[in-house]
């Protein structure tokens, strides 16, 4: 048992120093900045197919701004939804991801100068009737990332929006016929009519007459870095360097208004199943080694011990204990997952409790699992007989020595199939991590899903890794139940 709390103790001294400590490369005084893009935003911010590498129109000018700037990059991944949050909580330094300037945005952040000239497009079904223009929306459905610009256009257009966290999720939608439009970025709906060769969505109208300008993001206190940006972009147009990253992506100059026309024809190529699940399958299960299962054993031993701890706070003879005991427990089980590891990673910097991505998932998984397992634990300690603890004492064994010799022996046969169900549910609730910044099995999925414009096969493949875990600890919960069984008088 000390070994493991050892080894538990290394894990997360690793975890906590290794993060903050990475950030600082030897001998470069260059400052460091972080970059939060989307990375499933293809032509925009994507990961190549086979290699896995961070690249896009986007990634590309941000490498080219820092280049002029005098910045080193650590790029940090996440949803849009999640994106401004990122920014305010301090976790990341500047926004590239295809962000539209707007009232709201620009009195609240520091906007950059533009850098990027787009329309709103309008897609549907094809075949699609009645729907040409943003009034004809009104009473209809829509697909959108809740925060963008375009949601904000379809409520004010009179539709009903359904949040999504892309737009191939959005165009899947359409397709599925579960919505009846939605509303991007004119050049993200080109390059997915490319890359997937598909004709059973099409453009049917602009939505509205204005051009979109997009824009770098930063806070409002970030003055210096925002007027870098501003310097640097204004040399990258005056070279060239803007007008040819953008020829590569849509042979035209969109960095410039009315600059004709894009094309994307001839980038990135329509590829089979078999390709896409051969290239993604080595990062996800990579992303399952080294991050979900690590995760989820450090999450699952921490909470059992604060699952046994509020298990005997609340069965003990104090009110105070058992008060506290009582009200953490309501408040893990009467608050969504996802909450909590909002609240935990974008709440706790603002009361100066800034933690890593890492930390800061162990943290709230292993709150949640301690709310959940403290009534297992609670439930398992109470049904052994009170005779039990009386036998104890009769022979000298104080409160703890009968716990631990005694008791907690005889319970865990009762706790063992509720726990191993815990932490099941464990391991399947670390694909919601991706909202704190963590990398894991299913983020893995998600980028090769939005980078192929495909998912079934990807998701599927998913599934089948984390079945296949769950069919190895319920195997193990077997085993487990086997050897506590011997010792119970038949």
């Amino acid at each position: 048992m000390r070994r493991v709390l050892k080894v538990l103790a290394l894990l997360l001294v690793t975890l906590v120093v290794v993060p903050a400590g990475s950030a600082v490369a030897a001998e470069d005084n260059r400052p460091l900045v972080r970059v939060g893009t989307e990375g499933t935003y293809p032509p925009f911010s994507f990961h190549e197919s086979g290699s896995n590498k961070l690249t896009g129109y986007d990634v590309e000018v941000i490498k080219a701004v820092a280049k002029k700037a005098g910045w080193r990059l650590k790029f940090v991944e996440t949803t849009f939804d999640a994106i401004f949050a990122a920014l305010d909580a301090d976790r990341i330094d500047v926004i590239a991801n295809q962000v539209t300037d707007n009232p709201e945005r620009e009195a609240r952040y520091g906007l950059s100068d533009t850098y990027t000239y787009s329309r709103g497009v309008i897609v549907v079904k094809t075949g699609t009737k009645g729907i040409t223009k943003l009034s004809d929306l009104k009473g209809k459905t829509t697909a959108q990332s809740l925060t963008t610009n375009y949601a904000e256009l379809a409520r004010k257009a009179g539709a009903k929006v359904e949040g999504v966290e892309g737009f191939a999720q959005a165009a899947a939608l359409v397709v599925q016929g579960r919505v009846d439009a939605l509303i991007n970025d004119n050049l993200a709906a080109l390059d997915y009519l490319n890359t997937t060769g598909s004709d059973d969505i099409e453009i049917v109208g602009t939505a509205g007459d204005e051009v979109s300008q997009q824009k770098l993001v930063f806070r409002k206190d970030e003055r210096q870095l925002l007027k870098q940006a501003d310097d640097a972009i204004a040399a990258l147009k005056a070279d060239g360097t803007l007008a040819k990253i953008s020829q590569k992506y849509f042979k035209i100059d969109v960095s410039v208004q009315n600059s004709g026309q894009a094309d994307l024809s001839g980038g990135r190529a329509t590829r089979s199943d078999a390709d896409i699940i051969k290239d993604a399958a080595w990062p996800m299960f990579r992303a399952l080694l080294i991050a979900t299962i690590p995760i989820t054993i450090i999450s699952f031993a921490l909470g059992l011990v604060l699952a046994v701890a509020a298990a005997l706070a609340n069965i003990s003879g104090s009110r105070i204990l058992s008060a506290i005991a009582r009200v953490y427990i309501s408040v893990i089980r009467g608050t969504p997952l996802l909450v909590q590891l909002f609240i935990v990673f974008y709440g706790l910097p603002e009361l100066g409790l800034d933690l890593p991505p890492w930390p800061s998932a162990v943290l709230a998984l292993s709150l949640n699992v301690g709310g959940y397992a403290a009534e297992i634990v609670r439930s398992a300690i109470l049904s052994v007989p009170k005779g039990q603890f009386e036998a104890a004492a009769t022979i000298g064994m104080g409160y703890w020595q009968a716990l631990r010799r005694i008791v907690f022996p005889q319970a865990a046969r009762t706790a063992v199939p509720p726990l191993s169900n815990t932490l099941i549910s464990l391991l399947k609730d670390t694909s919601l991590l991706s909202v704190v910044l963590v990398t894991e099995l299913f983020r893995e999925a998600q980028i090769a899903a939005s980078a192929a414009q495909t998912f079934f096969p990807l998701y599927l493949t998913a599934a089948l890794y984390y079945w296949v875990v769950c069919a190895l600890l319920a195997a193990g919960q077997r085993r487990i139940e086997t050897r506590l069984d011997r010792f119970v008088a038949r």
